[in-house]
């Protein structure tokens, strides 16, 4: 039986631990770091996601078979090259490949070069330079910090004054560190997410799904990592399926690998459907979170098949699925922590932790700002709908809130 770890510690590596427990092939799982929820799954280590010397440590340490890397930080900063040096099994890409995620101007040179649809853009280190260009152009007009922001660097500015102050969070104050802006035009028409697993030319699709960015209901409020997600789109046809497979999502594996920098983990395509067609808001060189909740509870094949890239059968379950978010309140911006929460055990569909642990007197506690997932899967959207939001009621916590209003839009 082979012994695998998952590395990080949120509602996506919950999913993928869920997932990897269903392998006949997998007799242990660890989890570095892991939360209160995944523990009752695998074995949680005390290792930061981005400690790559002690990972790769406690891997050759514990004759680890097989490491599956969540988060994109692991990723920014070599874990996959370190481990592959080591001679260790690791699902995920190296950090050159990772650029695709970690340099959104890497990711815009890369589509330009390789007739990839996206947004027209341009890229600005200097504040002066940026602030002149933005006072040239008509809004609404899109700012995107040139780096890792976990899912906040973005903003659709309606006006100067919005533009003006993401300029100087990004440039000036450096709220996400030292980095460079990305301007793009601004596109409309509905996301969606579309994941896929590559391992050099070979692309395997899976499930389209659509997150829901914004905090409140009805796409109000500030950017989130995600407040909820589905999958079974209804706005998107079989054709623009296959146009975004074939002329995105492959065209991007290939391209990357023409360049010397074949991608060899998750490549996640954050896509819109616009008048002019499907166009790339973003690529990311990882499973998203919250879609990946919302997706591996559908997968038939042995996952770890797939981690171990033998990609020759991925079989899906042909139903809908949805999740809801649970967040502190306050998120996304200032929360508190540490508060106990009650009733999962009471939950009768998939419950992933995002942001939980187990607090001093062995209750679970709240350790994030998002904290909880529902997720239910079956034939009817609307009906699974139902059954997450009548689930969500058993959950007892004080400092939790949630959108009501996940997947109202579909169309049965």
């Amino acid at each position: 039986m082979k012994k695998v770890l998952v590395i990080g510690g949120g509602g996506r590596e919950h999913a993928i631990v869920d997932a990897l427990s269903h392998s006949p092939q997998v007799g242990k799982i660890y989890c570095a770091p892991g939360n209160a929820g995944i523990a009752q799954l695998a074995d949680c280590v005390d290792i930061k996601d981005d400690d790559v010397n002690a990972l790769k440590s406690f891997a050759l340490a514990h004759d680890i078979d097989l490491t599956v890397v969540g988060p994109e930080v692991a990723l920014s900063v070599g874990v996959v090259d370190e481990f592959r040096n080591a001679g260790l099994k690791i699902f995920g890409h190296t950090m050159s490949a990772a650029r695709i995620e970690s340099s959104k101007e890497f990711a815009k040179e890369l589509m330009m070069r390789h007739g990839i649809p996206t947004a027209s853009y341009r890229s600005f280190s200097d504040y002066e330079e940026a602030l002149k260009y933005v006072h040239s152009n008509t809004f609404p007009m899109v700012l995107k910090y040139d780096g890792l922001a976990a899912g906040k660097g973005v903003v659709i500015a309606s006006t100067i004054d919005e533009a003006e102050q993401a300029l100087k969070d990004m440039l000036l104050d450096k709220s996400f560190g030292k980095g460079s802006v990305v301007i793009e035009e601004y596109l409309e028409g509905p996301e969606f997410s579309f994941m896929c697993f590559v391992n050099d030319r070979e692309v395997l699709p899976m499930p389209l799904a659509q997150d829901h960015k914004r905090v409140f209901d009805e796409d109000k409020g500030p950017n989130t990592g995600g407040m909820g997600a589905y999958t079974g789109l209804d706005f998107i046809s079989l054709k623009d399926r296959d146009y975004a497979f074939h002329e995105i999502m492959c065209k991007a594996a290939m391209a990357m690998a023409d360049e010397g920098l074949p991608l060899t983990g998750v490549l996640y395509g954050g896509l819109m459907k616009t008048q002019n067609g499907i166009k790339v808001i973003e690529f990311n060189a990882r499973f998203g979170d919250p879609e990946t909740e919302v997706v591996l509870p559908l997968i038939k094949t042995d996952i770890f098949k797939i981690f171990s890239f033998d990609f020759s059968e991925c079989e899906w379950n042909n139903t809908y699925s949805l999740g809801v978010v649970m967040a502190s309140k306050g998120y996304p911006t200032e929360y508190k922590k540490g508060f106990e929460i009650d009733g999962i055990d009471e939950v009768s569909i998939k419950s992933y932790h995002m942001g939980t642990k187990i607090g001093d007197d062995g209750k679970i506690v709240t350790a994030g700002g998002r904290v909880l997932m529902l997720v239910a899967c079956g034939d009817d959207l609307q009906n699974i709908r139902k059954q997450v939001y009548s689930e969500l009621n058993k959950i007892r916590c004080s400092n939790l809130f949630f959108r009501s209003d996940i997947a109202k839009q579909y169309k049965s």
